[in-house]
């Protein structure tokens, strides 16, 4: 059985789609992946397992760069014949189940991860809005990455509930739990590097340092709670898509205990060295860096969105608080910086629930079942005896 997966950036590709190319190798799938490799290396995982298909496929809305990018695609899914192709991202979905309903490929699979018309306004925000139901639309299988986020695209009438699937408890690959888990020599060791106390309290964040990502709320959260708690620092991990100036713009008095260390291919070591998660996201898919850092035994902070309240449970493995409110999230992250008893239960109550519900194995486990399903409406039947008569 041949499977193609379509993907916008090796970002995605890496983060979400190894564990499961590397699962559906194993029983016997061969894959394909066709993505935009300009902006990044594809990981030894995936190449080790899938046949990689280089496009110039970019995040943004451009007809005359996309309809080349659809050319190459129908003319790789009608000369290969797969199965199955499988998209995610909003761009690879617009572009990937559009040419495979034109290609006829009997099995199209889109997972949703997130919605970017979510934080837009205006005729740009229903434009993206009619793709994503285009997209839903043109899929056999329709997938979201949380319980949370799937109701969400019900209500908005993206797709029927009769249509919409959610693999185990949410997220698209689980967490590698032996990779993320409490190492406290490692994270000594990454405190040092940056010249952080080793009795200091670590706010953490990992992920694109995008305004989106409620860059300018942690940032004013941060000033305010350095200011009444000197030991407190403040690490930023991932790439700065515009979002770094705004933390920069609301730390002023505390600039020296803000480190920003950009794109880290460890980020396991930066949750080493934490003490608190912080994501105080505008939208989220599911929120995967939440559950690394529960797995890495740290309770998180952060917005009590969709998709995110899949990830944490609020009061039990961290603290929930409004999207946008710098002041809640102040006050969120300072009663865990004053009670260190309450962030090593929530802490302690995050890995737990990491391992048990979202380990690699788990999503590992329904993404092959999901597949075998599959693999039974595209194959053929086996022919009856009446049949194999008939024929002979």
């Amino acid at each position: 059985m041949r499977v193609c997966f379509i993907a916008t950036n090796t970002f995605a590709l890496n983060a979400f789609l190894a564990a499961p190319i590397e699962a559906l190798a194993a029983n016997g799938w061969e894959v394909t992946v066709a993505l935009n490799t300009e902006d990044g290396t594809v990981c030894e995982t995936v190449r080790r397992h899938a046949e990689v298909v280089p496009l110039t496929m970019r995040r943004e809305i451009s007809p005359v760069a996309d309809l080349p990018v659809v050319l190459k695609l129908w003319r790789l899914f009608r000369q290969r014949r797969f199965d199955v192709v499988h998209s995610i991202t909003p761009k690879g979905g617009v572009l990937g189940m559009t040419t495979a309903w034109l290609a006829r490929v009997p099995v199209r699979m889109h997972t949703f991860t997130g919605q970017v018309w979510v934080t837009r306004q205006g005729v740009m925000r229903k434009f993206l809005r009619f793709m994503e139901r285009h997209v839903a639309r043109c899929a056999t299988h329709v997938l979201a990455d949380s319980p949370s986020q799937g109701g969400f695209l019900v209500e908005n009438r993206i797709v029927s509930a009769q249509r919409l699937e959610v693999l185990a408890a949410g997220s698209i690959c689980g967490v590698d739990t032996q990779r993320f888990r409490p190492r406290p020599e490692a994270g000594l060791e990454v405190r040092r590097k940056l010249g952080i106390p080793d009795d200091a309290v670590v706010v953490l964040y990992v992920g694109r340092l995008h305004p989106e990502k409620g860059m300018a709320e942690l940032g004013a959260a941060f000033e305010q709670v350095a200011a009444r708690h000197p030991h407190v620092h403040l690490v930023l991990a991932g790439p700065d898509e515009s979002g770094l100036s705004a933390v920069e713009a609301a730390v002023v008095q505390a600039r020296s205990r803000l480190h920003a260390v950009g794109h880290s291919d460890t980020p396991e070591l930066h949750v080493a060295a934490a003490d608190v998660f912080c994501l105080p996201s505008y939208r989220e898919g599911f929120g995967m860096t939440l559950v690394e850092a529960a797995a890495g035994g740290l309770p998180a902070v952060a917005s009590r969105i969709y998709g995110v309240t899949d990830a944490v449970v609020d009061g039990s493995t961290g603290l929930l608080v409004p999207g946008r409110d710098a002041d809640a999230l102040a006050a969120a992250l300072e009663r865990l910086i004053d009670d260190p008893a309450l962030r090593k239960g929530l802490g302690a109550a995050a890995r737990e629930r990491a391992v048990r519900v979202f380990a690699k194995e788990v999503l590992q486990r329904a993404w092959v079942e999901m597949y075998a399903q599959q693999a039974h409406i595209v194959a053929p039947a086996a022919p009856t005896r009446s049949e194999s008569t008939e024929v002979s």
